[in-house]
C-alpha cells in the first residue's frame, strides 16, 4: 500500500483542527462527531491546538498519514520537529485575514527543507473573504521566503472546513472533501518504501503509557522493524546504546493500532527504549550514520521558579518541595523541545522558553497536578555577540477597528516598535510592527482595553538584533495588604478609589500580598481587613449598601504580565495570587535604600 505523509500548518485559529475532523469523518475512520483532534483539556478550553497530533486515513487504496500541529508561535517546536519526518504540507490560509505571522514561520520552515505545500484557502465563505487578495498575498510570501520555481507552482484548493467542503476551482459544485484527498494523492510524492536497506528511525515525538513507560512516535526512513527486534540507539554526538522493541502501533484514524511489521515510509509508535529522546537514531547495525539531529529555534524568555515560601505555603499543593519540582520539570524536558532549563542554582530554576504562552500552558498542567510554585518576572533573554548586546525582535501584526489606530500606533511607538507596513480596507487596519520581545511583554492586556476587545495582536520572533536601550512602559503601582486575615467589603468599597482590585471580599489575605494596582504609579500599603466602627448612633445615608466594582482576576498570562520586578507570582492548584518579594513593608523600605 502507497503511503503519503503530510502536516497540517496554519496560523492559530485559521481552521486546521476543524479541517482534520472533517477528513476523519469523511473517510469513515472516526464515527463519533464530538471526537476532535483537540482533545486535551487546555486545548478544549483555550480553542487552540498546543500538541501535535498523528492521525491516519485510507483512501483510494492510499494510506495517509497526517499530523495536525499547533498554530501559536509559543508552539513553533512542535512544528519544526514534526516538518522533518513528512513529504509535504497542507498549509491552511483564511480566505478573509490572509497570512499571519505564524503561516510565515511555519511556511518558512517547510520551504527550507524543500517541502512543495499545498494550499487550502479555508473559510471561503465568511462575508469579507477575498479569495483572490488571499491567493496573491500568499504567493508574494512564497516569493519573499526565497521559494523555488517548483515550490512557486503551488496547487490551492478552496474549502469550508466547517462544512466539511472542499473544490479544486472557487465555482464547482462540492458536497465534501474529496478534491482535498485527491488533491494530495495526485500532489504529494509516495513515501520512500525500499525494505532492503538496514533500518532507520527518527522519533520526532514522544508519548507515554503507563504499563509500557516512555513511547517513541517516528518516521520509518529506511528498513522494517518486527516486535521484538534488538535495535542500536545512536544520539547526534555518535554515542551508542542498544534496547529490544517490545511493541509497534501505527495510526488507525486517531486510535493505535498493534502490528507486528512496519516498513519504511510508516509513521509508527515504539514501546520498549526506555531511554529514547526525540532527534535520536534507531538503526539495525553500529556502522550506520545518525541522522542529523532535529535543532529547534532558541528561546527568547526567561522565568525563574521557586519554592513557594509564602504564609499560605503548602496548604492547597500536592507536591511542593524542590526536589519535586525538579523532577516534574526533568521530565518536561524530554518531550518539551522548545524548552531549556538551568539546574544550577540550589533554591530556583531558571526556565527559558519561546514566550509568555509557552511557559504559561507548562504552569497550567503543573497546576492542574497538584504542583505549587511560585515564580519571578519573565524578563527577555540578552545576548552578547562581537561585544555588543543583542535582544529578541518580534514581528507584530495588528488587525484592528480603523478608529483605533491611533492609540496602538503610539503605545507602539514608546515601546519602540518600528512600522513596517499599514493597510485600511472595510473599516478595518491591518499594522505591521517590528519590536523588541522586551517592548512586547506585558502589553497584550493593555491592548485588549485599548481596542475595547475588538483588536487582533499576533507575534513571532523573527530573530536577535542590537539592543535598543530603555523602553518606558505605563506604571502602575501595587496595592499591599499590610495584615492578615478575611478582606471585608466596607474596606475595600474605600479602596476601589485608588486603583482596580484584584480580590474579593471574604478572601483570606496575608501580609505582603498584593490586592490591587495603584492608578497613582507608586506602591501603597493598606488594610484590606479592617472593618466598619459600629456606633449606637444613626446616620442618614451611611448604612446604605456597599456597591464595589467586579475586581480582575488574575490569571497566569495577565499575572506575568501585570506583575513587577520586586514580585512573585504565587501559583497552587486552587489560587493564582501576586505577592512582594519581600513580605514586610519596612524590609522593602530598606531594600529600596
Amino acid at each position: 500500500m502507497e503511503i503519503r505523509n503530510i502536516a497540517i500548518i496554519a496560523h492559530v485559529d485559521h481552521g486546521k483542527t476543524t479541517l482534520t475532523d472533517a477528513l476523519m469523518r469523511q473517510t469513515g475512520m472516526v464515527t463519533d462527531e464530538a471526537i476532535s483532534m483537540d482533545n486535551n483539556d487546555l486545548e478544549l478550553e483555550r480553542g487552540i491546538t498546543i500538541y501535535s497530533k498523528n492521525a491516519s486515513l485510507f483512501y483510494k487504496g492510499t494510506k495517509i498519514n497526517i499530523v495536525d500541529t499547533p498554530g501559536h508561535a509559543d508552539f513553533g517546536s512542535e512544528v519544526e520537529r514534526v516538518l522533518r519526518s513528512i513529504d509535504s504540507v497542507l498549509l491552511v490560509v483564511d480566505a478573509q485575514e490572509g497570512p499571519m505571522p505564524q503561516t510565515k514561520f511555519v511556511l518558512k520552515k517547510s520551504l527550507e527543507l524543500g517541502l512543495k505545500p499545498i494550499v487550502v484557502l479555508n473559510k471561503i465563505d465568511k462575508p469579507a473573504a477575498n479569495v483572490d487578495l488571499a491567493h496573491d498575498q500568499i504567493l508574494e510570501l512564497f516569493m519573499d521566503l526565497g521559494a523555488n520555481d517548483e515550490q512557486l507552482d503551488f496547487v490551492t484548493v478552496y474549502a469550508i472546513g466547517r462544512e466539511g467542503i472542499a473544490k479544486k476551482n472557487i465555482n464547482d459544485e462540492s458536497k465534501d472533501l474529496m478534491p482535498l484527498l485527491d488533491a494530495i494523492v495526485e500532489n504529494v510524492s509516495s513515501a520512500k518504501a525500499d525494505t532492503s536497506l538496514p533500518l532507520l528511525i527518527q522519533p520526532f515525538n514522544l508519548a507515554y503509557d503507563d504499563f509500557l513507560g516512555r513511547l517513541a512516535v517516528g518516521r520509518i526512513y529506511e528498513g522494517s522493524i518486527k516486535k521484538g527486534d534488538k535495535v542500536i540507539v545512536k544520539k547526534p554526538t555518535g554515542e551508542i546504546r542498544k534496547a529490544s522493541v517490545t511493541k509497534i502501533s501505527t495510526f488507525h484514524g486517531t486510535e493505535r493500532k498493534e502490528v507486528n511489521q512496519a516498513d519504511a515510509g510508516d509513521i509508527v509508535i515504539l514501546a520498549g527504549i526506555a531511554d529514547i529522546y526525540i532527534g535520536e537514531t534507531i538503526c539495525s547495525n553500529e556502522n550506520q550514520k545518525p541522522l542529523p539531529a532535529i535543532t529547534v529555534d532558541e528561546p527568547t524568555i526567561s522565568v525563574n521558579f521557586l519554592v513557594n515560601n509564602s504564609p499560605f505555603a503548602g496548604k492547597e499543593g500536592k507536591f511542593v518541595t524542590i526536589r519535586q519540582i525538579r523532577e516534574r520539570l526533568e521530565k518536561e524536558l524530554e518531550v518539551n523541545v522548545g524548552l531549556r532549563i538551568d539546574f544550577s542554582a540550589v533554591d530556583s530554576f531558571k526556565v527559558f522558553g519561546r514566550g509568555e504562552m509557552h511557559i504559561a500552558i507548562l504552569l497550567e498542567n503543573m497546576r492542574r497536578q497538584g504542583y505549587e510554585l511560585q515564580i519571578s518576572q519573565p524578563s527577555v533573554i540578552i545576548k552578547e555577540k562581537n561585544g555588543k548586546k543583542l535582544e529578541p525582535f518580534e514581528e507584530i501584526t495588528i488587525d484592528i477597528p480603523d478608529e483605533f489606530s491611533g492609540t496602538v500606533i503610539e503605545k507602539m511607538a514608546k515601546r519602540k516598535g518600528n512600522m513596517i507596513e499599514m493597510k485600511s480596507e472595510n473599516g478595518n487596519t491591518r499594522i505591521i510592527f517590528e519590536i523588541p520581545t522586551r517592548g512586547i511583554l506585558g502589553y497584550r492586556g493593555e491592548f485588549i482595553i485599548d481596542t475595547k476587545g475588538e483588536g487582533i495582536l499576533c507575534s513571532r520572533v523573527i530573530e536577535f538584533r542590537e539592543y535598543v536601550g530603555e523602553i518606558k512602559k505605563r506604571h502602575l503601582g501595587s496595592m499591599v495588604s499590610m495584615l492578615a486575615g478575611k478582606a471585608l467589603g466596607f474596606s475595600l468599597y474605600n479602596l476601589q478609589d485608588r486603583g482596580e482590585l484584584y480580590i474579593k471580599p471574604n478572601i483570606e489575605v496575608y501580609e505582603g500580598m498584593v490586592i490591587g494596582n495603584a492608578s497613582k504609579g507608586k506602591d501603597l500599603t493598606v488594610n484590606p481587613i479592617k472593618g466598619k466602627h459600629l456606633t449606637n448612633m444613626r446616620a442618614s445615608g451611611s448604612d446604605e449598601n456597599l456597591k464595589l466594582v467586579p475586581p480582575i482576576e488574575i490569571t497566569l498570562e495577565s499575572g506575568m504580565e501585570i506583575m513587577q520586578e520586586d514580585e512573585y507570582l504565587e501559583i497552587t492548584p486552587k489560587n493564582i495570587r501576586l505577592r512582594k518579594k519581600l513580605l514586610k513593608d519596612n524590609d522593602r523600605v530598606i531594600a529600596k535604600r
